[in-house]
């Protein structure tokens, strides 16, 4: 299992964390999304099949676009 960090400058509010954890949640693969509003940042543990790229991807679909 893989851990990466992004830093998402759109994040607001518990609101936003809700909103991604809701979308990466479905993707197979993730195991757990963890926000925090104040650093402007989500913490995601995945695994096969799911790719970096696609999570990224779905952030940036969800207009929540990662910058790392």
């Amino acid at each position: 299992m893989e851990t990466t960090t992004f830093s998402i400058p759109n994040i607001s509010c518990g609101h936003c964390v809700k909103s991604i954890t809701n979308e990466l949640d479905e993707i197979e693969g993730v195991k757990s999304v963890v926000g925090d509003p104040q650093n402007k940042s989500i913490t995601v543990a995945w695994e096969s099949p799911v790719t970096l790229d696609q999570i990224k991807a779905t952030l940036e679909e969800i207009n929540y676009p990662a910058t790392a």
